[in-house]
């Protein structure tokens, strides 16, 4: 079962340890200390949360639960023509189970509902991005390392 709740205060660390698990990879080549990378990728963490509450104020920002339990997190803002997917990510336990998929299918039914597009920006290394592909979710942008995927639904109403 997949619930949703507000992320807290409290969650900080779980947060932090859920960003770590999905850029711990990214630094095995690099020499440092397991306390180094720890701290580094704590860092980047308080650096994207506050970019996150900073350009994306009105977002929600959920921790996702699987049978009660905190498996990930999910933070969706939505705009006049377009549901922004600001960030989703799961602990490696919950991943390849399909709940990323399930979370996205419900995204996307909401955007059929609201007639709008569903977007996101990902890394072109991520390897969620075959599965934003295979739900077919097409790139129609770029912005640095990003790339600004959309999934339209034939409700939505044309770019502006």
């Amino acid at each position: 079962e997949i619930a949703f709740r507000p992320i807290e205060e409290a969650d900080t660390d779980l947060l932090a340890r859920l960003y770590a698990s999905t850029r711990w990879e990214e630094l095995a080549a690099v020499d440092w200390t397991d306390e180094q990378k720890t701290a580094f990728l704590r860092f980047q963490f308080d650096a994207q949360s506050d970019h996150y509450r900073k350009h994306y104020p009105n977002a929600s920002f959920d921790v996702v639960l699987v049978d009660g339990e905190p498996a990930g997190r999910l933070y969706v803002d939505e705009w006049e023509r377009e549901i922004r997917l600001v960030d989703v990510a799961l602990f490696p336990e919950h991943r390849g189970r399909g709940i990323g998929t399930r979370l996205l299918r419900g995204l996307m039914e909401r955007a059929e509902r609201a007639g709008k597009a569903l977007s996101i920006h990902v890394e072109g290394f991520n390897p969620a991005l075959r599965l934003y592909e295979r739900l077919g979710f097409a790139r129609v942008g770029e912005h640095g390392p990003y790339l600004l995927m959309e999934w339209r639904p034939q409700t939505a109403r044309p770019p502006a």
